[in-house]
């Protein structure tokens, strides 16, 4: 999953690996820039890998490995498509499903077909005429509620898109800005999904006359509003329901000392909507020798299982083994809502306009 989202983007050293960039030359195809020692990962604040499994790739492939951070996943996009003819780095990551036609659109990446990717599940690998992209991970976006709260107003927690629109969850529910936002446009993605394009407008105007609270992103929305979590807490935030993540609870296990025996916080399972992140070798990589080797590595089953305790998201290969705390505290959903890119692409600007005139004016 892509952007400040996640929860690791309010951890400290996780390990993250950045490195100073060697000089090099070549040239802009990359083949020729082989000479290269160096490999750089462009992505968004949230990247973090355990700093063994970066050396294991190091050592084995004679890499180092630079990253470069570049804000939520929308940011991380929209700079690499301003630099594209001269790009920062040689590997785009993070780059997800309700955003990946605008890095089409602008011919961000070339083709390749990473080592192995006929072991990710073909539903995820969209791109197969031009293999521009491999699927990383994936995570579900959902309604967060905070136990307690519900326990002290003997109030049975919602579980559905449909359940938040009841009057006895008024003025509970923060979400994020679907135009600032990776979760906020995922959660808008899976009412679309959900009620149709005749249908979620009606949706929205009864959440919103229900007192939904929008702010500009995730880490307001669940460390400030969210009365569930670790830093609303402290913040005293008053809101039991919040847009986040099917992976949330784990990750207040986890960061909690002492560790609780149960996650504090719960999902409402009907509310999710599946997010898918990609990686890709920029068009004008300066080392696609190496960018290549980059992609490879990512989908390999050491990084893959190393994902889930550093970036709270779910691997992408079946094979890789789930951390306990996943499958006991952040099981994903299910069924949750999904939407083809195509469709997101043909829709997306124009849902966020009709969104923000609806709900923010």
């Amino acid at each position: 999953m892509s952007t400040t989202k996640k929860f690791v983007a309010v951890a400290v050293g996780l390990g993250l690996v950045t490195l100073s960039a060697c000089t090099s030359s070549g040239s802009g195809d990359g083949e020729g820039a082989s000479e290269s020692k160096t490999v750089t990962l462009v992505s968004h604040d949230s990247w973090a890998a355990s700093k063994s499994v970066i050396s294991d790739f190091e050592k084995q492939s004679g890499y180092r490995v630079k990253v470069l951070k570049d804000g939520d996943a929308g940011q991380a996009l929209n700079k690499a498509i301003l630099t594209k003819d001269n790009p920062q780095g040689d590997v785009l990551f993070g780059v997800d499903n309700t955003l990946l036609s605008r890095a089409f659109d602008n011919d961000l990446f070339q083709s390749y077909e990473a080592k192995d990717s006929d072991l990710l599940p073909p539903e995820y690998r969209i791109d197969q005429q031009k293999k521009r992209v491999t699927p990383i991970d994936f995570g579900d976006i959902c309604v967060n509620y905070d136990k307690a709260y519900f326990e002290e107003k003997a109030l049975t927690p919602p579980e559905s898109f449909d359940d938040l629109v009841k009057p006895e969850y008024k003025d509970l529910l923060v979400t994020e800005n679907a135009s600032t936002s990776s979760p906020g446009l995922g959660f808008l993605l899976g009412t679309a999904a959900k009620y149709g394009d005749d249908g979620w407008q009606d949706y929205w105007k009864k959440l919103k006359a229900n007192g939904v609270k929008v702010v500009d992103g995730w880490e307001q929305a669940y460390n400030e509003e969210f009365s569930g979590s670790a830093g609303g807490k402290k913040a005293k935030g008053d809101r039991p329901l919040v847009v986040s993540y099917a992976s949330s609870p784990p990750a207040e296990v986890v960061f909690a000392d002492p560790k609780p025996d149960t996650a504090p916080t719960g999902v409402a399972y009907g509310t999710c909507f599946r997010q898918i992140e990609y990686a890709g070798l920029l068009s004008n990589a300066k080392n696609a020798k190496g960018g290549k080797a980059l992609i490879d590595f990512l989908i390999s089953k050491k990084f893959q299982a190393d994902m889930p305790l550093n970036m709270f998201v779910y691997p992408m290969r079946e094979d890789a083994q789930i951390p306990e705390e996943f499958t006991k505290y952040g099981a994903p959903a299910e069924d949750s809502e999904v939407m083809a890119p195509k469709e997101i692409a043909k829709n997306r600007d124009q849902w966020v306009k009709s969104w923000t005139s609806l709900v923010l004016k």
